[in-house]
């Protein structure tokens, strides 16, 4: 399965804009992420559990590391997407990326103590910052600008596809070998493998990236301002929409808090993933056609009622309630405002744009995470989800009242 070499310029045949159009390598990149988040999920569903009860760690020291370590994806991005961005080389920076992070998998269950999560953590989510801004920027020249929304969108439902099929894994191992969490996290270095695999074999670089970065030669910090108003706001409100939510290490302790069983926790993962998989492709198509303003708003107000929904919850039923309503935010949000990105930013610096974009999203998330934990600790889990609320009603109430003096929301 290979990518053909597409002209982002060319106009979509009519009624083309499905997957049906969509060129093979965005197909390979979706599955790609999937078999990667069915391992890192099986990981992640387990790991707050694992830190918690195996290893002793607090709330806080759960928040810390979960937020430090997606701040650390976010700082790499920067940097490995100027170097896509000036090599031309996208696929050669996702492979190493997804490498790494393929080669962490094996530490989590050798994990003797909480320093060695962190450094796991710390490598998986180097890999990630690698391999993101490259990706992403490789999905926006493989496909023309009418059809991005529907390929994001399809990317991310892949990737969340896997993200609820990992839960699931972890549950029905956790039954099999009876609760044995480091066994069941084992499971996860096979899949890990198998998308490096995958994307060495099957996704081909365009040939135009190539020839835009030999023309280009190097970005330096003029191009800088090439980054006009419309994509530094869409870099705000990226940043803006990341502090309304928190790691979601927080669903699945919450899951924890309100009774469910330690080997049943995964599946609060898999409603949210579940949701997520099913609404991104369909929200995708729809960033392709209506305002973004409508679609974002309608996100905010479905992450407020997930958090009072997840503050409320005194039993499982509620809580996986909230947990789906999470997903569906994510999926009304995550691929739209990557479609923005991709379209408010010149070909040749994408790389870069994405990497900013994930910089400063990622610290966002390392700051929401540690507030969140901080909360957790010292007024209980209620007060956690509804500070997220209160956030994302505020965000909300911002993002309804701006007005552009010329309209940029729509996609």
């Amino acid at each position: 399965m290979r990518a053909s070499s597409t002209n982002p310029s060319a106009s979509p045949a009519p009624g083309t804009k499905t997957f049906r159009a969509l060129p093979p390598g965005i197909w390979a990149l979706g599955f790609v992420s999937m078999f990667m988040d069915i391992s890192s999920e099986l990981v992640h569903s387990l790991l707050p559990i694992f830190m918690t009860t195996v290893l002793g760690a607090s709330m806080l020291t759960v928040g810390t590391i979960e937020g430090i370590a997606e701040a650390t994806a976010a700082i790499t991005k920067v940097f490995s997407g100027t170097v896509s961005d000036y090599l031309g080389k996208r696929k050669l920076l996702a492979v190493l990326g997804y490498t790494l992070s393929a080669i962490t998998k094996p530490v989590f269950p050798l994990a003797s103590g909480i320093g060695w999560v962190f450094a796991a953590r710390f490598v998986d989510r180097v890999g990630k910052g690698i391999r993101g801004a490259p990706r992403d920027a490789l999905i926006a020249d493989l496909v023309p600008p009418p059809r991005r929304g529907t390929a994001y969108g399809l990317r991310q439902a892949l990737d969340s596809a896997g993200a609820f099929i990992g839960p699931l894994l972890a549950v029905a191992f956790m039954l099999w070998l009876a609760n044995n969490l480091k066994a069941v996290l084992w499971v996860a270095v096979a899949p890990a493998f198998l998308a490096v695999l995958l994307l060495v074999v099957a996704v081909r670089e365009p040939e135009h990236s190539r020839r835009s970065a030999e023309q280009q030669n190097r970005v330096t910090l003029a191009d800088m301002k090439r980054l006009g108003l419309r994509y530094w706001l869409i870099v705000v409100l990226g940043a803006v929409f990341t502090l309304a939510r928190f790691s979601e290490a927080f669903l699945i302790l919450r899951a924890r808090d309100v009774g469910l069983a330690i080997g049943h926790v995964p599946l609060i993962m898999v409603a949210m993933n579940v949701v997520y998989a099913t609404f991104a492709f369909p929200a995708g198509i729809a960033a392709d056609r209506l305002s973004a303003r409508t679609l974002l708003l309608l996100g905010l107000a479905v992450l407020i009622v997930a958090d009072i929904a997840l503050a409320l919850s005194a039993s499982p039923a509620p809580a996986f309630a909230g947990a789906a309503l999470w997903g569906l935010h994510m999926a009304l949000t995550q691929g739209l405002l990557s479609k923005l990105v991709a379209d408010t930013a010149p070909g040749p610096l994408r790389g870069t744009a994405f990497g900013i974009f994930n910089l400063v999203s990622g610290v966002s998330l390392l700051l929401a995470s540690v507030v969140a934990g901080t909360l957790w600790e010292a007024f209980g889990a209620a007060t956690t989800f509804v500070a997220g609320a209160a956030f994302a009603t505020l965000a909300m109430i911002g993002l309804a009242l701006y007005r552009p003096a010329a309209d940029s929301a729509r996609g």
